[in-house]
């Protein structure tokens, strides 16, 4: 595998995080609605931060998916991340097509832009049958980015790693794809 690569699409830069991301993105990760969305603790802060951005490229390196850091083309401006996310963890679907921006950026079409790309980079780098995305039931923005991407609800139930919560498995098989 290699390291992350970079890709623009026509207002985003998606870049493999740098160290300097690290105060913009714990912002992110602090607002209320990523902690609910993300199931992160109230108390989140740079090292958690940190540890998520080298998680990220590590991923990058290990496996060829990851997320990347968002910036806007026009202002250099850190707005999210989107990407791809296949973690080893029992009962994950598989590669994972998401998306995480700052509220101050939502209703911008940067998820559905940046997640296009994550779709299609997957789709491209890896010989799977169907790429998946995980949101939880009441985040309906989200679903919304995940039906314009050509996803569609596959199947509800919890996960190991938060057994407490239903989520919706939303599901984009390859031959879907490739008829759009």
């Amino acid at each position: 595998m290699s390291g992350c690569p970079t890709v623009e699409t026509e207002r985003l830069v998606l870049r493999p995080f740098r160290d300097d991301d690290v105060d913009a993105y714990t912002t992110m990760l602090r607002t209320p609605q990523v902690r609910a969305s993300l199931h992160l603790p109230d108390d989140i802060g740079p090292e958690q931060a940190w540890q998520q951005m080298a998680m990220w490229l590590g991923q990058w390196q290990l496996r060829g998916t990851g997320q990347w850091a968002l910036e806007e083309k026009a202002t250099g401006q850190f707005v999210g991340r989107a990407g791809s996310h296949w973690p080893l963890r029992a009962g994950w679907p598989g590669i994972e097509i998401g998306w995480t921006l700052h509220p101050d950026h939502w209703g911008k079409g940067y998820a559905t832009e940046a997640g296009a790309a994550a779709r299609d980079h997957a789709f491209a780098s890896h010989d799977v049958d169907a790429l998946y995305s995980v949101i939880l039931p009441e985040n309906l923005p989200s679903q919304a980015v995940a039906r314009r991407l050509g996803f569609v609800p596959w199947e509800e139930r919890a996960l190991p790693h938060v057994p407490e919560l239903v989520h919706v498995i939303w599901r984009l098989t390859r031959a879907e794809f490739n008829a759009a």
